[in-house]
């Protein structure tokens, strides 16, 4: 499972020599309680670190490239508590490569009215001293996050926390590896891209593995592990009857036991946090993998069909910034519509591997036929999805730049049986309504796979775009055609 609790962020106040010593011991222990409440925060999920206020350029520059070289410093949060030249910030924040928050806060929340000095004014002077720091951030073209508010309110955490979590999924990526199993499915463009420039631009690494080398290693799982597993699954889910002992098929269940074993067993060796495989190269594996994708994607592993390795990445990264909150993270295709003038709808599922962290109630573990792959019928997991406030996104590349887009979407309860259809099946509409969703993301070249999300919020998915320096389209209850069309046009001026 993802545990995110042991990443820190640096909290680092700015200041000068200008104010003397007593004045820079009180920025030290303001800032100092700061830190202590945010830790103190249910909202925040990391941990966050106090770093001595810097008053120098050399200050400074040392502070952020240690926070470059500290492999669990996933980000900085910054605050200028009394006036800070931005020229000391300059070499600093050039040389700074993690995420950065820009925290526009002041120790105090009220004005004491009857108190009120120069005195407490130099020292309480971020009003000014943050505007002098966001115009050297500007004037550099750093991309971060403003938060704006009193550090004590809770509304001001849970932002931080929030653009936490969007820097730990960016913190994920640099180095991931993901393994692709097989090619891209035949003339499919989406689902393709530039790998080298992924790598560049994101920080991830994606190759292809010969689906023959892990059927080698799937093929060397030992009987014993194979019968604990199949122990687990009949204790997890509601087994049909043809997969018990005795069943019909309880030899298809211990292939499928084999494959997870296996794929696991090669995911962990190579260290790799997600996989793609296509129906297309199944080259010596009895079935399709099922199961053993959604049961490794509800472990943390991300995955996407069809060698769409751009799908399992996103996956990942929103795995992440969903860590120990309610609702999941998954890979999701958007397979058909309820054209229903009245209750237009759209039913995403894919033909095995939807995560069972989106299922309702306990998943029912089935074997089927599958129309395609030419393999035998493979073990699945077939449930429904929740109700609740949701949304998709997808990652795009467009030749000259990765496009982010997200459309906010409400799930909704599966309320008929669907005997004939056992796959996991999961219901939403999409914001603003079916028409203009549909219709803006096929304007901005939606992918027909994205990761569908309980738990990770539209303005997280923009922070992140935002980190990584690529576009990202929103469709949500505001969306008209009119400023969407608008929208595409005056980016790809800006994207030129």
């Amino acid at each position: 499972m993802i545990d995110i609790s042991q990443k820190e962020v640096w909290f680092i106040t700015g200041s000068q020599h200008l104010y003397g010593p007593e004045t820079l011991e009180q920025v030290a222990k303001n800032s100092s309680e700061i830190v202590e409440a945010l830790n103190a925060s249910q909202q925040i999920p990391v941990k966050v670190v106090f770093k001595p206020t810097v008053k120098t350029t050399e200050e400074i520059y040392e502070t952020l490239t240690a926070a470059n070289q500290e492999a669990n410093c996933i980000g900085i949060i910054t605050w200028m508590h009394t006036f800070s030249p931005a020229k000391m910030w300059i070499r600093g924040l050039t040389a700074l490569q993690k995420p950065l928050c820009h925290l526009h806060t002041q120790f105090n929340r009220d004005i004491p009215w009857d108190s009120i000095d120069m005195d407490f004014m130099n020292l309480n002077q971020a009003a000014h001293g943050d505007r002098e720091f966001g115009f050297i951030v500007s004037r550099l073209r750093k991309n971060r996050k403003v938060v704006v508010g009193h550090w004590s309110q809770e509304s001001v955490q849970k932002k931080i926390g929030d653009w936490t979590r969007v820097a730990a999924g960016w913190d994920d990526w640099q180095g991931a590896k993901f393994a692709r199993f097989g090619d891209n499915m035949r003339f499919v463009a989406v689902t393709d891209g530039d790998k080298v420039e992924a790598e560049t631009k994101f920080g991830f690494s994606v190759n292809t593995y010969a689906v023959g080398d892990l059927v080698e290693v799937i093929n060397g799982v030992s009987d014993q592990a194979i019968a604990e597993l199949v122990k687990e699954y009949e204790s997890s889910y509601n087994m049909v009857d043809s997969l018990l002992e005795g069943g019909e098929f309880r030899q298809s269940l211990i292939e499928a036991a084999r494959i997870e074993l296996g794929l696991e067993k090669f995911l962990v060796d190579g260290g790799f946090k997600g996989f793609t495989d296509t129906f297309e190269d199944l080259h010596g594996m009895v079935q399709l993998p099922g199961i053993a994708v959604q049961r490794l994607m509800q472990k943390g592993y991300s995955f996407a069909g069809e060698g769409d390795w751009k799908t399992a990445a996103l996956v990942r990264a929103m795995k992440v910034m969903g860590a120990g909150l309610e609702g999941g993270n998954a890979f999701m295709e958007d397979y058909t519509y309820h054209l229903d003038p009245k209750e237009p709808r759209i039913l995403g599922s894919h033909m095995l591997e939807v995560d069972p962290v989106l299922a309702a109630s306990r998943p029912s573990c089935e074997v089927h036929p599958l129309g395609i792959g030419g393999k035998a019928d493979p073990v699945r997991l077939v449930f429904n999805g929740r109700a609740g406030d949701s949304l998709v996104a997808g990652l795009m590349d467009f030749g000259n730049r990765f496009r982010l887009l997200i459309n906010k979407t409400v799930g909704e309860e599966v309320k008929e049986a669907l005997p004939k259809l056992p796959v996991a099946r999961i219901m939403w509409k999409p914001l603003p309504d079916f028409e203009t969703a549909c219709t803006a993301w096929i304007l901005g070249g939606g992918a027909h796979h994205t990761c569908y999300s309980e738990n990770v919020s539209v303005e997280q998915l923009e922070d992140f775009a935002e980190i990584a320096g690529i576009e990202s389209l929103v469709i949500d209850e505001h969306t008209t055609i009119r400023d969407f069309k608008n929208t595409i046009h005056t980016n790809e001026a800006y994207y030129r």
